[in-house]
C-alpha cells in the first residue's frame, strides 16, 4: 500500500458501513491520517469511541469533521492536506428518494459536484466516487440522480485532467449485502422476531457484494484509474427468492409473505450498459470503462457516420453468474453481520 504511505485520505459519507470498511483496510496500514466527512455528529462520536476503545495504537489516525457535501464552505474546511477522497456520501434508499427526488438531487448530484470543485481546487492526486447499478437505465429517482452524478463526475474529470491535476474516475457497484438497508439485515429481524420474510417478488434478481468486495474495487480504480474512467466488478447473483431461501436456511424458516414491487424497482439490476460496453476492457476481475472522448464537434459523427452505438447485450444480474441456495448461503457467510448474529443465536 505503498500509494498511501503517509498520505491524508479523506472519506465522504465515512460513518456509513463503506467507511468502516475502509478503516478496517486502512486503519493499520502505512496510511498517514483518514479524514471522516459526515454530517451526522452522533455516528462519528460512537465510531471514535469505537476506535479508541478496539483500536488504541491506531485510533489518532482518524480526524472527524462534521460537514455535508450540500455545504460548499464547509467542505472546502476539510479539504487543506487531502491528498486523495473516496466519495461514498449519497441519499442510497430508493423509496425516500422517490418520495423526495429533489432531496437526491441535492445530495448526490450537487454534492458531488461541490466536492468535485473542491478537490480540484486543493489539489487533490486523485478521487473515486461510488457509484450504483441502478444508475445504468435508471427508473427510479435514486438511480436517475445517480445517473446524472456520474455525469457530473465525468464533466468534472475532464476539466481536471485538461489542467493537468487531480484524477476524478468512478466505480458501479450492484447491493453491498448487509450494509445499511439492504434486505439480509431486515430478514433476519424479521425471522428473530418470528415473523414472515417480506419478499417484493421472488424472481427479480440482484447482484451480491460483501463490503469488503467493494472497497477492492475502490482501491483497484485508485491504482488503475485514468481520468473520467468507470470500474465495474465482475460480480455473482441471486434471486430473491433463492436469497430468502439462503437466509432462512441459516437461521429458521418462518414462512414468507409476496408483499409485490416497491416503488421504482426493477426485475433486474444493469451493471454495464450496452454503450459502454463497447468500450470497456476486459481487466480480469474487473471491467475499465473509458471516458467517452467525444466532444461537441457533433459534425464529425454526422457527416462521417459513426454506425455502431451499442453491443448485443448489457451487463445485468440476470445474465452474470447465478447462484443456486448453496451458492448464495456460502456467499452471505462472507459477511461479518450474517456470522456475528449466527453467533448470537
Amino acid at each position: 500500500m505503498s500509494s498511501f504511505k503517509n498520505a491524508t485520505l479523506m472519506i465522504t459519507g465515512g460513518t456509513g458501513s463503506f467507511g468502516n470498511t475502509v478503516l478496517k483496510h486502512f486503519l493499520d496500514s502505512d496510511i498517514g491520517e483518514i479524514r471522516i466527512f459526515s454530517r451526522d455528529e452522533k455516528k462519528q462520536d460512537d465510531m471514535r469511541h469505537e476506535l479508541q476503545a478496539k483500536h488504541p495504537d491506531t485510533a489518532g489516525k482518524v480526524k472527524f469533521f462534521v460537514g455535508d457535501v450540500r455545504d460548499p464552505q464547509s467542505i472546502a474546511d476539510a479539504m487543506p492536506g487531502v491528498d486523495y477522497i473516496f466519495h461514498a456520501a449519497a441519499l442510497k434508499q430508493v423509496p425516500s428518494c422517490e418520495f423526495f427526488p429533489m432531496q437526491a438531487v441535492k445530495t448526490n448530484v450537487e454534492g458531488t459536484d461541490n466536492l468535485l470543485h473542491a478537490a480540484i481546487n486543493a489539489g487533490v492526486k486523485r478521487v473515486v466516487c461510488l457509484s450504483t447499478d441502478k444508475a445504468a437505465y435508471p427508473i427510479n429517482a435514486m438511480g436517475i440522480s445517480k445517473a446524472m452524478m456520474e455525469h457530473v463526475i465525468y464533466a468534472n474529470a475532464r476539466v481536471a485532467a485538461e489542467r493537468g491535476g487531480t484524477v476524478i474516475c468512478c466505480t458501479r457497484y450492484g447491493n453491498v449485502m448487509c450494509s445499511r438497508g439492504s434486505v439480509i439485515p431486515l430478514f433476519i429481524d424479521q425471522i428473530k422476531s418470528g415473523n414472515p420474510i417480506t419478499i417484493t417478488n421472488p424472481a427479480m434478481t440482484r447482484f451480491l457484494m460483501n463490503l469488503d468486495e467493494a472497497v477492492d474495487l475502490v482501491k483497484f480504480a485508485f491504482e488503475h484509474a485514468n481520468p473520467g474512467d468507470l470500474f465495474i466488478q465482475k460480480a455473482d447473483a441471486s434471486t430473491i427468492g433463492d436469497l430468502a431461501k439462503a437466509v432462512q436456511q441459516l437461521f429458521g424458516d418462518t414462512g414468507t409473505n409476496i408483499i409485490g414491487t416497491r416503488h421504482g424497482e426493477k426485475l433486474y439490476e444493469t451493471l454495464m450498459t450496452r454503450e459502454e460496453k463497447l468500450r470497456a476492457e476486459d481487466m480480469g476481475d474487473y471491467f475499465r470503462v473509458a471516458a467517452d472522448s467525444r466532444d461537441l464537434n457533433y459534425d464529425k459523427f454526422v457527416v462521417n457516420g459513426q454506425v455502431q452505438t451499442e453491443s448485443d447485450e448489457a451487463y445485468t444480474s440476470h445474465n452474470t453468474k447465478l447462484l443456486d441456495v448453496e451458492g448464495t448461503v456460502k456467499k452471505i457467510l462472507t459477511t461479518d453481520y450474517v456470522r456475528e448474529q449466527l453467533a448470537e443465536k
